[in-house]
């Protein structure tokens, strides 16, 4: 492979010389044959290309290519400079990629834990909601040390519906390392944190993971990570990116797919040396922004952010400002400071610009305020973040089992617990509902929204929520958009047909079919936001549970009509009472049943999925006539079948319009609701 030497010609007014040819690695955007050109300069710097010949898979992506020239800033008195001793990153990924496996493997190799501690899998999601659905839910800090340089980490969500957790911290890092499985390649989410690193001009480094697996391509992954960034409109320097191959179950990494070294050392090196030290100003009054919030039950809310400029310090006496409100400037005093340091927050007596700093002693510090010097409140931009899609109505529980399993239960407590989650929830907006014990919240999607919901139930609140709907806007005539996602669906070739129907039943636009991998296909769909509401498990049940499908927010577009969003009605309780098996040997033969014999249920429960269209009300309660003509052995249970347990995402994508979910921190029921007029029948939004 022939390497490419990268010329950057800077006049220096003073000296009248030019800067010394500064090497660049060999980059993989270059391997197609090209003749070499001259480029004309730009803002005072030329670049040369040189003719290498490179494999014909490459020629493409090597025409749009070049290096990205080298320069030399000679910073003037007082201005930034350079801070070579940290390093700060984000990992980027799709779910499922390995992020939260890879940081594992960083921090094991970093030295952090002792001989003889226990290493537990996936250190980072300590949430238990993290851990039971083995995704990222919140945006996590670390840092390790190699060599002599800090490296500070982000570990972020991979789903979109929690895009604003990533978004916030983007602005404490200076690089990304993209984490991309080496079979599945990019994926939609991908896309959406990826367009957010490239607009704020972060370094990409594309770490293909999950190298080892049989059926790994990774020469096909690099080439549509390419074609992505194309698409997303990167620079020359962004497209230009480095490659590191690896295995963070493994901990191996390097920088051939077919030579790979015995650690994660070739990653740590193409960190320090790609990703740009931070700029600072040491010199200027401290600035510090505030991007997350931790909470201690000893020391109360936790700042974290990243110090731009000047030095904090313990004690010190600082001012808050916000540049949505300038001119409202309150002031406070720094009770701790603390770095992060080997998994764990150390307390150190001043951070210094550049680096991550956790401070307390603000008790009613937000997201997106800026601390700075007492004396010079100069505020940093707020940070923005997307708005949501998505909408549901919480309200007080009014179902005859009300207040029987929660101990949260009144207005205020779901409104003063709502309020606390906007504090950290950048993505998230509540309003006052229609009457004064409803609230709308919004989110970023169903599952953004059912996180919360279920955070809730398990801190013993009880409430009803109403079926998901999707958030309009007007444009610039007056007409009403809506929300459209890029959903993209991996499944068998055999169910492909399946799968399209179920698409354009609702409204759904095939865009891209293409082959994928050990006899499946990829399909790729745009659809109204609204048409995804409850399709996980329509498509589940279409394509007998081998379907896999991902998607994301693209768009807003003109209303796509009624969508119908599902063919069978509910088998709705006729009365109050306890489920019998005699009963329920009858009401199976309607339909599928969530009940069993002993379960308590109230008059309008959801009970079972109707076979036909339309709401049927059922006696479940209905006990056997009790006579002396019954011989013994006619009391035999009834043979059952087995009911299906719906969980609250299940429940979420369930309902229709006239529908609500019962939240408790015991149960999750499904009920008729009764301001809707108890009218029945097939689903539409």
């Amino acid at each position: 492979m022939a390497f490419l030497q990268a010329t950057a010609n800077r006049t220096a007014a003073a000296a009248g010389r030019r800067a010394a040819p500064a090497p660049l690695a060999p980059s993989h955007a270059l391997h197609a044959a090209a003749t070499s050109r001259a480029l004309m300069p730009q803002s005072g710097r030329a670049t040369a290309v040189a003719a290498v010949p490179l494999p014909a898979q490459h020629a493409r992506r090597a025409m749009v290519c070049h290096a990205a020239a080298a320069e030399v800033e000679t910073p003037a008195a007082g201005d930034a400079v350079t801070r070579n001793d940290v390093r700060n990153i984000a990992i980027i990924a799709h779910v499922d990629h390995g992020k939260t496996t890879l940081v594992d493997s960083l921090l094991a190799q970093s030295n952090i834990f002792r001989s003889n501690q226990k290493q537990e899998e996936r250190i980072m999601d300590s949430d238990a909601l993290e851990r039971e659905r083995g995704i990222t839910i919140l945006a996590k800090n670390t840092a390790v040390t190699y060599k002599d340089t800090k490296i500070n980490i982000i570990d972020t969500p991979g789903h979109a519906d929690f895009g604003g957790e990533v978004e916030r911290v983007l602005n404490m890092c200076d690089g990304v390392l993209l984490l991309v499985d080496s079979v599945e390649g990019p994926m939609p989410q991908t896309r959406f944190v990826l367009r957010k690193a490239l607009k704020l001009n972060k370094k990409v480094i594309v770490v293909v993971n999950k190298i080892d697996r049989d059926a790994a391509r990774p020469d096909w992954v690099v080439d549509q990570v390419f074609e992505l960034m194309m698409d997303l409109g990167a620079s020359d320097e962004q497209i230009d990116f480095p490659v590191v191959y690896a295995s963070g179950f493994r901990g191996i990494a390097g920088h051939k797919p077919d030579a790979l070294a015995d650690t994660l050392q070739p990653l740590f090196e193409t960190v320090v040396r790609d990703v740009p030290a931070p700029l600072v100003r040491p010199d200027s009054p401290l600035q510090m922004m505030s991007a997350n919030i931790d909470f201690d039950k000893h020391l109360g809310r936790i700042a974290i952010g990243r110090v731009v400029s000047g030095t904090i310090r313990k004690g010190q006496a600082v001012s808050i400002v916000s540049s949505l409100t300038p001119d409202q400037v309150r002031t406070a005093k720094v009770s701790e400071l603390y770095v992060y340091s080997n998994f764990a927050k150390v307390p150190v007596e001043e951070v210094q610009a550049g680096d991550i700093a956790a401070m307390t002693g603000i008790s009613d510090i937000a997201i997106g305020e800026t601390i700075c010097d007492r004396d010079t409140p100069m505020p940093l931009e707020t940070i923005e973040v997307e708005g949501p899609t998505v909408s549901m109505v919480f309200k007080v529980n009014t179902s005859p089992f009300a207040g029987k399993e929660g101990k949260f239960v009144t207005s205020r407590n779901i409104k003063e617990r709502l309020d606390r989650e906007l504090e950290r929830n950048l993505a998230l907006r509540v309003e006052p509902g229609e009457t004064a014990d409803a609230f709308v919240v919004s989110g970023r999607g169903a599952l953004h929204l059912g996180i919360l919901i279920e955070n809730m139930r398990r801190e013993g609140f009880e409430f009803e929520i109403s079926p998901p709907q999707v958030i309009t806007k007007l444009d610039e005539s007056g007409s009403k958009m809506e929300p459209y996602e890029l959903a993209s669906v991996e499944v068998p070739d055999a169910n492909v047909g399946a799968c399209v129907e179920l698409f354009a039943a609702r409204k759904g636009e095939m865009i891209d079919m293409a082959p994928f991998i050990q006899g499946t296909t990829r399909l790729k769909f745009r659809v109204a936001t609204r048409g995804l509401l409850g399709m996980r498990n329509a498509l589940l049940t279409a394509t007998r549970g081998l379907a896999v499908m991902n998607s994301n927010f693209q768009e807003f577009g003109p209303l796509a009509g009624e969508i119908l969003m599902r063919d069978n009605g509910s088998l709705v309780a006729f009365e109050t009472g306890q489920v019998t098996a005699y009963s329920l040997e009858t009401a199976q033969a309607r339909g599928i049943m969530f009940c069993r014999p002993g379960d308590q249920v109230y008059e309008g429960q959801i009970v079972g999925i109707h076979a036909k269209s339309g709401d049927l009300k059922i006696n479940v309660c209905k006990a056997k006539a009790l006579t002396n003509m019954r011989a013994a052995g006619k009391d035999k249970t009834a043979g059952l079948d087995e009911p299906r347990v719906m969980s609250l995402d299940d429940c979420l994508e369930y309902i229709a319009t006239d529908e609500l979910v019962e939240v408790t921190p015991e149960s999750v029921r499904m009920r008729k609701d009764p301001m809707a007029g108890g009218k029945g029948g097939k689903g539409k939004r």
